[in-house]
């Protein structure tokens, strides 16, 4: 699991590198948001852009990643792709995050 953090306009966006988020990778994937959460800005956006595929154990990798932020700290999501965003609908899982159709939306948001 390939996760790449960086700070922007007070933000910490965190790019998976990985096409699926999947059984093979969500306890790798939880431990890797924690360490990347525990410190730095408290708005953290997920980019989900290059995950094509994502599985029942992706989500709740996902859900456990929004539960173990530190307190103060919010957890969002962008770049949702056309088979994942329809995975989060089906699940209901677009009422428990916010998701924003792409990061340099949320990324000027903040500037602005």
């Amino acid at each position: 699991m390939n996760l790449h953090s960086t700070y922007n306009n007070d933000i910490n966006l965190i790019a998976v590198s990985e096409t699926r988020i999947d059984s093979g990778v969500a306890i790798r994937f939880k431990d890797l948001m924690r360490s990347l959460t525990e410190t730095g800005p408290d708005h953290v956006i997920l980019d989900l852009s290059a995950v094509t595929f994502i599985d029942s154990s992706g989500l709740g990798a996902l859900v456990g990643a929004l539960k173990q932020m530190p307190t103060g700290k919010r957890l969002e999501l962008a770049g949702l792709t056309r088979d994942v965003a329809k995975v989060f609908r089906l699940t209901r899982m677009d009422t428990v995050f916010t998701i924003h159709a792409d990061t340099t939306h949320c990324l000027s948001r903040a500037a602005g």
